[in-house]
């Protein structure tokens, strides 16, 4: 078990004690669990491309910590009426997409690599940055204009999840006409 892997581990390990943070109502606990969460998502990637730690099971556990984080978060912050239930539906939507057509490839045309796109890196991005501004407002007396980050992460969920159907359709098309002309 390398740094790399047990950093993304940690961040499972934290996932609860958000939850936990959030339904008792203590925010800023949240705020500052999260962005700690945060920070050992961009340190894990790092870390084990800068030193060459990639393993099959970091490449598993990555993506499943980093949705678990924010899937759990966002449902939580909409149940307690802190994000809209529209941003929620295409954030685990888009999720729900990816994952599922990831799945229906596997069993229609066979095994495939997925590589994250700028799209999709902004769009994890912009999720976690909402995610801490909804907490930061909610531990604060700072008000801000959410309306309009929400907008951005609904729009580039979207288009992401858009992306991932164009790309992967294209590629099933190919492989398709690969293997009937064989």
């Amino acid at each position: 078990m390398n740094l790399p892997n047990l950093l993304t581990l940690l961040r499972l390990f934290l996932v609860p004690v958000i939850f936990y943070a959030l339904a008792r109502g203590f925010f800023a606990v949240a705020l500052v669990i999260f962005f700690a969460a945060a920070i050992t998502d961009a340190l894990d990637g790092w870390i084990a491309r800068h030193y060459h730690l990639q393993t099959r099971l970091g490449a598993v556990l990555d993506p499943v910590a980093d949705k678990l984080l924010v899937v759990t978060t966002v449902i939580t912050l909409t149940w307690l009426q802190r994000i809209p239930l529209w941003l929620t539906v295409a954030v685990i939507s888009r999720d729900l997409l990816i994952v599922g057509g990831g799945l229906l490839y596997l069993l229609l045309i066979g095994k495939f690599s997925i590589h994250p796109t700028l799209l999709s890196k902004w769009n994890t991005a912009l999720q976690f940055v909402v995610i801490v501004l909804v907490l930061l407002e909610a531990s604060s007396r700072w008000q801000m204009p959410l309306l309009p980050v929400f907008i951005l992460v609904f729009v580039t969920a979207v288009a992401s999840g858009g992306q991932y159907v164009w790309v992967w359709s294209r590629k099933a098309i190919a492989q398709d006409r690969a293997s009937g002309q064989s």
